[in-house]
């Protein structure tokens, strides 16, 4: 009786809405229920139609639910998909309207998978009726959309997920709605079971994934009827136990015949049930659970989970649970998910022993953390079963996760720890005291703190308190047990913390007291602060409450204790921080206070250390708030340190300085002492009353001149006097201060940059970092950037780098932090410490952040990063990220200007590896090829958006031409220019070019070379002609660029319109074609020349007469951006009178072509000319709002106005052969509807020649004979 109570109350537990079905819900007519010996034969199939059903939906079904929602036409699958109904009641609809007709209810239940899994067909009434299943399935295997393999449950989306959850309830509520008949009539099931196998066997992973799930789900739904029926026999059973047990008298016989007749029921039903899902386990589980989908693998495991769980007599074996045990070797994250996830969800911890507990172990060190964490969660329940389950070492292995940045692994690790270390509690800790150094809490405190020493990560105190937070808060906020750790003697007996214990614990209490207050993960650990709940604030204000009415009598009894140890008092006067000072007042703790006060000045007199003092530091800066009532008393202590300690200062600082040369070294370790607690106070507190500049400035003058000042004393004089031009700028950008005080301000902060100019020639390191730093702050903050939000006031501070300041800022980066690991001496001998090299590289990297922030601000001059770019790649490893990042920054800041620093760069690099190796190098050498490479890389960070780099490269190629015949021969008249190598390593940047813009470089490239340059074919010239290679691929096919219409207008022509390409694009004069430009030129311009236009105007065709809003040409040149001059810098050998070779014939056809470019602009005038008139007289474009190409000879100033409108022209090339192109164009209609095939036959002809001759790359007039 016990045992089928406790399966009752599982069963409740599990679906309680099951197991307390109604009558009023039961739609089954209770006749067909009663009569058992009758069911079944009256919808039993023939032999022949066993296996074939397929529903279709009824045409005219409507009922009262779907006539309310107006949904009387949909069909299962959209009713579902929308989720406006009730599943409950689309499934009662779907039961009236099987008892009316269930072939026809049936159809439509099957055409619901049939949608389900995205098939666009439907199943009929006569094909459910005369066809197998495996017919049907093929026949819609046809259906299936081919273009795409979405299907509504791998689809994205809120809707899509809320239909899977919609797609598993409607099939739980249709078994248990049909429950308690319809599924015994040996129709329904068997028919959807059916097609439910043939579906998971599909090759069609919708129908398999699809069809896999509804089996599952549908086995789900016949395990709970089975775990219903089972409790009803074992009531049925005991009821006639009772029945048969009673006296004669008092046993009635009818009864026992009903509860005989009830229990054959009940079994007989138990039997179909299981029949079913034998069914369904054989035929869709045991095929699907290794299925080469994880999706459909991982549903299998999560559902056999849950039946275990569910229903465990029946499914907690070892036949069911081996299928766990295989799955656990799947090393798909999906699959590894759902197996843990299901063996959590069965509790099979007490089986594991048998079921791979080694693989457990291996998956909570998986990479996918969601498997990670479920591991450890299920290595939990193990632990919790038996201890003797899982070794050392596999605990040992979790351990160290406590320390994970991802958290949810970290809390999973901290709640395994906590069971395994603090959860066993023998009979003799219940009897200890619930406070003091005997208590329960405190034994587990000290072994946290043993444990926290045994891992050998004490920095990393947080991470620990954090992931134990969830499930030992209550130990770790025990902050009476770990003062009594502290404070109290020992016990006779008891053995004491060690001072190494003492600091760990107090570490933890620090992290503990934080983590209370703050309620948020350390850093590192967690995407940033969450949004508290009520009942989250009431806890923090409780806490922090508690914290403080216990650390504000204890702490001046801590750092009494602990003073002269400087680890621990540094954390002990972090707590402060976390007080409510309130309650100093309203708890009557003044005392206390004064205490705290008191101890806190014995400290900074005791210490120099400065961690120490900063603490302190910030300790009276939170105690400081003039909010409270103690900010007086505060205040008065406070300045009475200071004023003691500047008064110190002073005076040993008259006696230091008068020593001359030869200072004593008791006299300079009091003045360091004094300066180090200053320093340390004026970083939090507002000391410029007691004018520091001045003396500092004294102390660093003196050090310049005698040069043996000691380097602590110059750094902490440097941080101190950089503190007071920072406090004295806030008062000044306040408003409150007086004109003089800016005029003051102005004078100390140049005064103080030039000396930090002059300390970046120290002897010594350290002072020079300490410099450097210091003048690239002032620099930021006192930079044009300051007058922002309106504080033009403070112009006269603005302070900008001359010349000289920027070479010593850029000397340093380059003999300071790109260096050899080796040959940093900063960390004191310590190179072979790793930690001191990590410390020694962290530090040079924030000297070249600090650095590149002034490049990306404009501080300095962007040209200065060329320094910094070129070690992008011998350095990639140690400051990639950085150098990476700048060049982003500047990029976004000045395109054009950032592409002239990369292109210097290179310079740079050629420049020094020809001062290395001679002219003579060879273009193989591994310093070559790594300047080549760094091309490549820079050239990789211009994207793909040519549009957008366009300007950029275009002048990254000129200024790389211009390096590259900058200096003459050094073979003297026809040898290659000195850096004509250049060109091989600007060819990476080809890649980048527009097309058109390809043709403009390569003139540009032209005017430098002379007829000769153009004939050699020698390997000096080799970088040439590859130069002259990457510019010319592709360019020819500009003349195959069609015009993809789009207008001015707006208007958008239909995709399915044929696009008539436009005649080919007229190449630009070599000579004429420039453009003012205000950016910059190619070359100086002579102020005499003709300009010519940037757009020739083409003929109006079909497919631009409709057009969208313009964008710029793609296949313009860029001389629109940039001019280029008339005259070449090297004048060309004139040719002689010798026999003329095909090479010699096209360099005069070439110099011809100005003359006949000047004509063909002349026929394109006369041709818009004669457009323009034709428009007007026919009238057959009164619908075209295209504007009218403007004259030919337009002024260079419209041309930049249509140029500067910002990519208004949009193209569209098609890149075919030649002759394919060519062939095309011959088969081309002629548009009836455009001006242009109105024109007279005879223009039209000329034109026509004019064109078909510029295609062939000859110039007009001037064939040569063949």
């Amino acid at each position: 009786d016990a045992a089928v109570a406790e399966r009752e109350l599982s069963v409740c537990l599990c679906s309680e809405a099951d197991t307390q079905l109604s009558s009023d819900t039961d739609l089954e007519d209770p006749e067909v229920r009663n009569a058992k010996s009758g069911k079944g034969k009256k919808g039993k199939k023939v032999p022949g139609e066993k296996g074939k059903g397929v529903l279709v939906r009824a045409p005219g079904r409507v009922n009262g639910h779907h006539q309310e929602n107006g949904m009387e036409n949909l069909s299962l699958f959209e009713i579902v998909k929308l989720g406006k109904s009730a599943t409950q009641s689309v499934v009662d609809d779907w039961i009236e309207s099987y008892k009316t007709d269930r072939d026809v209810a049936l159809l439509e239940l099957i055409n619901f998978f049939i949608q389900c899994s995205g098939c666009k067909g439907a199943v009929s009434l006569e094909m459910f009726r005369h066809m197998q299943n495996s017919e049907i399935i093929r026949k819609m295997t046809e259906e299936f959309d081919e273009d795409s393999g979405d299907y509504p449950f791998t689809m994205a989306g809120p809707m899509w997920k809320k239909f899977r959850w919609g797609f598993c309830e409607f099939i739980s509520v249709l078994v248990r709605q049909c429950q308690y008949s319809i599924i015994y009539d040996e129709y329904m099931m068997d028919t959807v079971i059916s097609l439910l196998t043939g579906l998971s066997d599909s090759q069609v992973r919708a129908f398999r994934h699809t069809s896999t799930l509804a089996a599952m789900k549908l086995m789900t739904a016949l395990v709970n009827v089975a775990l219903n029926l089972s409790i009803n026999m074992d009531n049925t059973q005991r009821q006639y136990e009772a029945e048969r047990n009673k006296s004669l008298g008092k046993r009635a016989n009818d009864r026992l015949e009903l509860l005989l007749q009830k229990r054959k029921e009940l079994q007989e039903n138990q039997d179909e049930i299981e029949n079913m899902m034998n069914a369904i386990f054989k035929g869709v589980f045991v095929h699907r659970y290794r299925d080469a989908i994880a999706e459909i693998r991982a549903i299998c495991i999560e559902e056999i989970g849950v039946w275990m769980k569910m229903y465990s007599d029946a499914f907690l074996n070892d036949s069911y649970l081996k299928y766990v045990g295989w799955t656990m070797h799947d090393k798909v994250s999906v699959q590894e998910t759902a197996t843990v996830t299901s063996a959590l969800n069965a509790r099979l911890h007490s089986k594991l022993d048998l079921y791979m507990t080694d693989r457990i172990v291996s998956m909570a060190l998986d990479k996918e953390c969601d498997v990670a964490v479920q591991a450890i969660k299920l290595l939990t329940l193990v632990l919790q079963s038996s201890d003797e389950v899982l070794t050392a070492e596999d605990c040992e292995s979790v351990y160290h996760l406590v320390y994970s940045a991802h958290r949810p692994i970290a809390v999973a690790a901290g709640e395994f720890l906590y069971k395994k270390l603090f959860s066993h509690r023998g009979p003799e800790e219940d009897a200890l005291p619930r406070r003091g150094r005997q208590c329960l809490n405190a034994n587990l405190i000290k072994t946290t703190v043993f444990f926290f020493l045994e891992s050998e990560l004490h920095e990393h105190g947080a991470y620990l308190v954090d992931s134990m937070w969830d499930c030992a808060s209550d130990l770790l906020k025990d902050w009476e047990s770990m003062i009594s750790l502290l404070l109290d003697e020992p016990f006779p007996g008891e053995e004491a913390l060690t001072d190494r214990q003492e600091t760990a614990l107090i570490e933890i209490m620090l992290c503990a007291v934080r983590q209370a207050c703050e309620c948020h993960p350390p850093i590192g650990r967690g995407t940033g602060k969450r949004v508290m709940t009520a009942k989250e604030k009431k806890t923090q204000l409780d806490d922090r409450t508690k914290i403080t009415e216990i650390f504000a009598v204890a702490l001046p009894l801590l750092l009494a204790k602990y003073s002269v140890d400087a680890e621990k008092v540094t954390n002990l006067l972090q707590l402060p921080q976390y007080f409510d000072l309130e309650i100093y007042t309203t708890g009557r703790l003044e005392k206390h206070l004064e205490a705290l006060l008191r101890q806190i000045r014995e400290v900074v007199e005791k210490h120099t250390d400065t961690d120490v003092l900063e603490a302190c530091s910030m300790t009276f800066h939170a105690l400081c708030n003039e909010e409270f009532t103690i900010f007086n008393r505060v205040d008065i202590a406070r300045s009475q340190l200071l004023d003691e300690q500047v008064d110190k200062f002073n005076r040993l600082l008259e006696d230091f300085l008068q020593e001359g040369e030869d200072p004593d070294e008791d006299d300079a370790y009091q003045v360091l002492s004094t300066l180090k607690r200053i320093t340390a106070f004026h970083n939090a507190h507002d000391l410029t009353k007691w004018d520091l500049f001045t003396s500092n400035y004294r102390l660093l003058n003196t050090g310049l001149q005698n040069g043996d000042m000691p380097e602590q004393i110059v750094i902490h004089a440097l941080q101190c006097t950089h503190y007071v031009i920072l406090w004295n700028l806030a008062k000044v950008s306040e408003g409150s201060s007086q004109k003089g005080e800016l005029v003051t301000l102005r004078k100390q902060m140049r005064a103080f940059c030039l000396m930090c100019q002059r300390y970046l020639s120290s002897v010594s390191i350290a002072v020079k970092e300490q410099a450097f730093t210091i003048l690239c702050d002032a620099l930021m903050i006192f930079s044009h950037q300051i007058m922002s939000s309106g504080r033009d006031a403070l112009e006269p501070l603005v302070f900008s780098p001359d010349s000289s300041l920027q070479s010593d800022l850029l000397n340093f980066i380059l003999d300071h932090v790109f260096i050899d690991q080796d040959d940093d001496g900063s960390t004191d001998g310590q190179q072979d410490d790793e930690a001191g090299k990590i410390e020694a590289l962290h530090k040079r990297r924030n000297l070249l952040a600090a650095y590149c922030k002034l490049i990306i601000y404009n501080v300095v001059e962007m040209s200065t990063g060329a320094d910094i770019f070129k070690q992008y790649m011998r350095y990639y490893n140690d400051y990639g990220d950085i150098i990476k990042e700048t060049m982003s920054k500047t990029r976004q800041i000045d395109k054009i200007q950032c592409a002239k620093t990369l292109i210097l760069s290179l310079q740079q690099l050629f420049n020094e590896m020809l001062s290395e190796m001679g002219c003579n190098f060879d273009r193989s050498t591994s310093s070559f090829c790594g300047i080549k490479e760094l091309a490549r890389r820079f050239s990789l960070t211009f994207g793909l958006d040519q549009l957008k780099t366009r300007e950029a490269i275009a002048m990254l190629h000129k200024d790389g031409i211009e390096f590259a015949f900058k200096e003459p021969s050094p073979q003297g008249e026809g040898g290659p220019p000195l850096n004509l190598a250049f060109l091989d390593i600007l060819s990476e940047f080809s890649s980048k070019l527009l097309r058109q813009d390809r043709k403009t470089v390569h003139l540009y490239l032209e005017r430098f070379m002379t007829f000769q340059m153009s004939l050699q074919r020698e390997d000096c010239w080799l970088p040439l002609i590859s130069y002259r290679n990457s510019l010319q691929a592709g360019a020819d096919d500009d003349t195959m660029s069609v015009v993809s219409g789009v207008s001015s207008r707006g208007t958008t022509r239909s995709k399915k319109t044929k696009i008539t390409p436009a005649p080919a694009k007229r190449k630009l004069p070599e000579e004429d074609s420039s453009c003012s430009s205000d950016a910059g030129v190619w070359m100086p311009r002579e102020p005499t020349v003709q300009q010519t236009p940037v757009m020739m105007s083409s003929p109006h065709m079909a497919s631009t007469v409709l057009r969208e809003a313009k964008k710029l040409r793609p296949d313009e040149g860029y001389v629109g951006v940039y001019t280029m001059s008339n005259e070449p810098q090297h004048t060309p050998l004139q040719p002689t009178h010798q026999a003329i070779d095909y090479n010699t014939q096209v360099a005069w056809m070439l110099a011809q072509r100005q003359q006949q470019e000047r004509a063909n602009i002349q026929n394109a005038k006369i041709r818009s000319h004669m457009q323009h008139a034709i428009r007007r007289s026919t009238g057959l474009m009164e619908d075209d709002e295209e504007p009218i190409v403007e004259d030919v000879m337009m002024s260079s100033e419209q041309r930049l106005e249509d140029l500067n409108e910002g990519m208004d022209f949009d193209t569209m090339d098609i890149d075919l052969p030649p002759s394919k192109n060519r062939r095309e164009r011959s088969e081309l209609k002629p548009d009836y509807f455009d001006p242009a095939s109105i024109m007279d036959d005879s223009v039209r002809l000329h034109l026509f020649t004019l064109l078909t001759l510029r295609q062939s790359g000859i110039p007009p007039l001037h064939r040569p004979q063949t």
